[in-house]
């Protein structure tokens, strides 16, 4: 697979005496990756199975209790529609509505709720939107590589902001230039503005626990694209 601008001539690779075959996406542990680099793709496969799980569910549950069918969601399609998308997280309106859609039909197909606007259905079963729950996670995988609580090297990924920090928090990062679209949705760089936003005390840094908590009772409303 070429990465990139692909060449005008043929590029032939082999190992020994075998022809390596040409391919333009591959999957590596369970993402599909594209030599355009765009996460299309993938998305477009994740809502296609999440789709077909919320059927079966609706299809196999007898039961009609909006709690239930709720945690069965939770548990068995919105894995789904967040492994790794540290790694994929959308960034085109097209395909943050097409993962939204999927929790927005399944939770207008619960009993009494389907006259709701999708905002009011997920707030009365305690949900938030799936995009709102993708940035919480960039942000706590960000804290972690900031505080060291990964094998992943720090240097590889961020750089403390070299001007001192007078508003916000202590653990401000640079914010590189980048000429590409793919680079500037890439995780490193595409977390830095909300992370930088937070107005965290010392004390909201001190744990993940108090990081994921302070996280809730935030307003990141201004980093959204899908709106009801």
């Amino acid at each position: 697979m070429i990465v990139g601008k692909q060449p005008s001539f043929n590029i032939d690779v082999k190992i020994g005496d075998f022809y390596l075959p040409r391919v333009t996406s591959c999957r590596d542990l369970g993402v599909l990756v594209c030599s355009s680099l765009s996460n299309s793709s993938h998305i477009a496969n994740v809502v296609n199975v999440a789709s077909q799980r919320c059927n079966l569910l609706l299809r196999s549950f007898i039961t009609r209790d909006t709690d239930i069918l709720k945690r069965a969601f939770v548990t068995y399609v919105r894995p789904l529609l967040e492994y790794n998308c540290v790694i994929w997280s959308p960034q085109t309106i097209t395909d943050i509505r097409s993962l939204e859609k999927v929790q927005r039909q399944f939770t207008k197909r619960l009993p009494c709720l389907s006259g709701m606007p999708y905002s009011q259905r997920i707030a009365s079963l305690g949900l938030q939107t799936l995009e709102l729950r993708r940035l919480i996670m960039d942000l706590v995988y960000c804290y972690k590589i900031v505080f060291g609580l990964t094998c992943l090297d720090m240097n590889d990924f961020f750089m403390f902001s070299p001007t001192p920090a007078t508003r916000g928090h202590p653990y401000k990062l640079f914010v590189p230039f980048t000429s590409r679209n793919c680079r500037q949705h890439f995780f490193s760089v595409r977390v830095i503005e909300p992370w930088n936003g937070l107005k965290f005390t010392s004390d909201e840094f001190a744990s993940v626990k108090r990081f994921k908590s302070a996280l809730q009772r935030t307003d990141l409303s201004l980093y959204l694209k899908y709106s009801d």
